[in-house]
């Protein structure tokens, strides 16, 4: 009857434990997954289309998460369901077509990709070039045509503009500029480096708050190379239906916000100190403001944007993600030392592969890892921290094997005892201090490397540094970088307290 009863026990709590898991699992699919880019207008319309679809049921927004390639796979791998993009982005750099495609076109095309654009929210934001107005009367700039006459000129765009087809590429060669050689500069620090004479041209948004702060002439598009870029929502084609309740939030958007209220948020966030939060909130608050660009930033605090009520949030989603990449890279890297010191054929394939894992871009790698996993988030930003791990963990076993003397592994097979045992009762216990010191450099490495997981969306401080960035804020910036700071001392400092603990004449 006992046995029984544990049976019935045990099977009473299996069935509990797959209810609330499928429980979960239905309230997670009920969950809309919004995603954004990592800049200021990206950053407001995520916010805003979260509160916006909260009033109809359950919504997320996993911000900043990259540049258009890393939205756009996410999106079709199903870890997000809906970001705001742009008519010309999705035309000339997802769908490869040219001109200026009617929204019908353009679904007509990613039909085929089960995918839609819908909800055009009111406002053109283009892209667009602009020098300081000081620097374009003297040189006489009015149009893009005007620059080819001026090749003194130093150029800083951002990135993605860089690499976009309907970028610098494609607009350096309608313009006859392909001689020319751009920096590349986050756009969030683009404004402030034009305007302390380090660049003379900058590439923009046509709604960007900072363009009458600085007083940034915007040249002619005198050939009309870009094309629209109207605000609307890419999701799933499915999410609609899906996600009824929350799409009638979304429905309620469309048309109403012009280039001016636009305008307006962006200045909120970028000019007055507001998160991106408060800032989508102005929306639903006020009605219809105009611009506003106040003379100076609100200054905010250090310890008031360090402390704030997300620090705790961001804490533990980065001690996870440095954390469970940890373990699984000792759970794999000791063994590949153990090998790589015991087979000496595999030593240098074993070292080339951990190697070679550390030399890839984090950003390249994370990009991959997306479209390998088809998910954003914890788990491909665990994966890249797991690869990162491996080098230190393994060298520093070798390393520690390799220097146990032969006097020592004779005497042990003098003793009697096996291969395996040698190994476990005494290569490594003499091998762990070395052991111990790789994994605490994976360690601090891990916490540094760790902030890049907050581009797709996995959170933990990097999320500030982002937001920092997209915004120019200091404060912000080191909000997330010194926590990671402090982290990182931390763990150097435990994991020298437990080598000292595993020294092996500890006690003598």
């Amino acid at each position: 009857m006992k046995g029984l009863g544990m049976t019935t026990m045990g099977l009473r709590w299996l069935v509990a434990a797959t209810l609330t898991a499928v429980a979960c699992f239905a309230h997670a699919e009920d969950m809309l997954r919004i995603g954004s880019k990592r800049f200021t207008e990206s950053y407001i319309l995520g916010e805003l289309l979260q509160q916006a679809a909260a009033k109809g049921g359950p919504a997320e927004h996993k911000p900043g998460l990259g540049n258009t390639g890393i939205l756009y796979a996410a999106l079709r791998a199903g870890s997000i369901d809906v970001y705001p993009e742009y008519t010309g982005t999705i035309a000339r750099e997802l769908l490869k077509l040219d001109g200026n495609p009617s929204l019908a076109e353009l679904n007509a095309r990613l039909a085929r990709l089960g995918l839609a654009a819908s909800v055009p929210l009111g406002f053109n934001n283009s892209y667009a070039l602009g020098v300081r107005a000081a620097v374009a009367d003297k040189a006489g700039l009015r149009s893009l045509s005007d620059l080819v006459a001026h090749p003194e000129l130093r150029y800083g765009l951002s990135q993605e503009f860089l690499a976009r087809q309907d970028g610098w590429p494609g607009l350096s060669k309608a313009y006859g500029l392909a001689k020319t050689a751009p920096s590349g500069l986050d756009h969030g620090i683009a404004y402030e480096a034009l305007a302390a004479g380090r660049i003379d041209v900058l590439d923009l948004y046509s709604t960007d708050a900072k363009i009458a702060r600085y007083d940034i002439r915007v040249l002619t598009d005198d050939r009309q190379y870009f094309p629209r870029y109207d605000a609307v929502l890419l999701h799933r084609a499915d999410a609609p239906q899906r996600f009824a309740r929350q799409w009638q939030g979304f429905a309620a958007l469309q048309g109403r916000i012009n280039d001016a209220r636009m305008i307006r948020l962006n200045a909120a966030a970028e000019l007055e100190g507001k998160t991106f939060a408060q800032a989508a909130a102005l929306f639903f608050a006020d009605a219809g403001a105009g611009v506003t660009t106040p003379n100076a930033m609100q200054a905010r605090g250090f310890l008031a944007v360090l402390l704030a009520p997300d620090l705790w949030r961001l804490t533990r989603e980065h001690l996870l993600l440095v954390f469970g990449s940890l373990l699984a890279g000792i759970v794999v890297g000791v063994p590949l030392g153990v090998a790589a010191a015991r087979r000496q054929r595999l030593a240098q394939p074993i070292f080339a592969l951990v190697g070679v894992m550390q030399t890839i871009p984090s950003l390249a790698l994370l990009a991959f890892l997306i479209v390998l996993t088809g998910s954003i988030g914890l788990v491909p930003a665990a994966i890249a921290l797991f690869l990162y791990a491996l080098l230190p963990i393994v060298r520093n076993t070798h390393t520690g094997l390799v220097g146990v003397g032969d006097g020592m592994r004779q005497a042990a097979l003098a003793l009697g005892l096996s291969s395996r045992d040698t190994l476990r009762f005494i290569e490594l216990p003499l091998a762990r201090p070395a052991i111990l010191a790789g994994i605490k450099t994976s360690a601090v490495i891990n916490v540094g490397t760790a902030t890049i997981a907050a581009f797709i969306g996995a959170g933990g401080y990097g999320e500030r540094i982002a937001a920092g960035l997209a915004l120019n804020d200091t404060a912000m910036l080191l909000a997330g970088a010194v926590p990671a700071a402090v982290l990182a001392l931390v763990i150097q400092g435990v994991f020298e307290w437990l080598e000292k603990r595993a020294a092996p004449n500890r006690g003598r």
